[in-house]
Order: structure tokens, then C-alpha cells, then sequence
């Protein structure tokens, strides 16, 4: 198995155009030197998302951002996989949310999915980051984190399915959850610890 590639500090493009990600990505990456670019602050396309997996995606969304950069970027993909209906929304999470990102209309739809029981329904978040380089490299790590759901949603403090998730352990919600908290225990911050433990620290 090879040695995965380490990464100093200096700049990273964040490849992602959801505020939420970039602002939790870039609270992760900035005890450790690094200046996070959002990728649509170079103005850098979103990238079709034609691939099958999480790590897929993910992939395919650092590449292109690394190579119309010039510079390493992390990119990530992430979702919702809520058992009862399969591992659905899983890869297609932000799209169920439609063209203008309502999660709320994205929340209603797995409720009437699961003709409305939903209360503690069994799910997991999972999040892949991909680390790839301008020259084509990339590291690949995965997270996950369990958890079931609720209804009606609950806290403003999350984004995306964070106020329908209560992570296991816990009895609110990722969206009623302080940041510092979710900081530690998320599907994201799962990934990243890996990140951080191959390619970083």
C-alpha cells in the first residue's frame, strides 16, 4: 500500500459552491495554516456529478477544480441514505432538494416517501473528501455517522437534512446542535480526521 501524499500549508481550494460545506470545511482546515478558496470565488464551474458513488463525485469534483486551479483542492460529497427507502436520497441529496437548494422542500419529500413515518426511522450521513493535486493525485477518505429521524424539523444552526438528523448518542438534532459540537463528531468531521491524519498533521 503507498504512502498517502502530505500536503503543507499554503492555499486549497475548497470545490464546492454550498455555503454550508465551504463554511464547516474551511472552520476545519484553519487551525492548520491553510487559506481555503472557495472554488466559486475563482469562478470555477460546478462540474457535472455523473458518478454513481460518493467517492465518485468527489473525485470527479477535486480533479476539475485542482487542474482549472493550479492548486491542491479538497472537494466533498455527502448525503442523507435513509434505510427504509433503500439508502435513498444518498448521492442524489441536493438534488432532491431541486434548481433552488429548498431542503425544506427536500425534508417534506422523504416524510411523504415514508407516508409520514418518519419518527425514529433509522439513517446515516455519509461524506467522502478527496484531496487531489493539480498533477492529478488524489487521496480519498470516508465518513460516516448514524443516527434516525424526526419530524417536524428541528434548529437553525445546521443546513441541508441537519434539522430532520439526530446523530446517535444525542437526543437533538444536527440543525439544534452547537457547531463546536458537531465539529467533532459529524460524518464531515469523520472524514477529515483522516484527512488530517494521512495527508496534514
Amino acid at each position: 500500500m503507498s504512502t498517502p501524499r502530505r500536503l503543507t500549508g499554503g492555499r486549497i481550494v475548497v470545490a464546492s459552491h454550498n455555503k454550508g460545506k465551504l463554511r464547516e470545511i474551511g472552520d476545519l482546515l484553519d487551525p492548520f495554516g491553510f487559506e481555503a478558496i472557495a472554488a466559486s470565488m475563482l469562478g470555477l464551474p460546478e462540474p457535472e456529478e455523473t458518478g454513481k458513488t460518493f467517492a465518485e463525485n468527489a473525485q470527479l469534483k477535486a480533479h476539475a477544480a485542482a487542474m482549472a486551479s493550479g492548486l491542491p483542492a479538497l472537494s466533498d460529497d455527502s448525503g442523507l441514505c435513509v434505510d427504509a427507502l433503500g439508502g435513498a436520497p444518498g448521492i442524489y441529496s441536493a438534488r432532491w432538494a431541486g434548481e433552488a437548494k429548498d431542503f425544506g422542500l427536500a425534508m417534506r419529500r422523504i416524510h411523504a416517501e415514508l407516508g409520514g413515518a418518519m419518527e425514529g426511522t433509522s439513517a446515516h450521513f455519509i461524506c467522502v473528501l478527496t484531496l487531489a493535486w493539480p498533477d492529478g493525485h488524489h487521496e480519498s477518505f470516508e465518513g460516516r455517522v448514524d443516527g434516525r429521524l424526526t419530524w417536524p424539523p428541528r434548529g437553525d444552526r445546521g443546513f441541508g437534512y441537519d434539522p430532520i438528523f439526530v446523530p446517535e448518542g444525542y437526543a437533538i438534532t444536527f440543525g439544534e446542535m452547537e457547531p463546536e459540537i458537531k465539529h467533532q463528531m459529524s460524518h464531515r468531521a469523520r472524514a477529515f480526521a483522516q484527512v488530517l491524519k494521512a495527508c496534514i498533521a
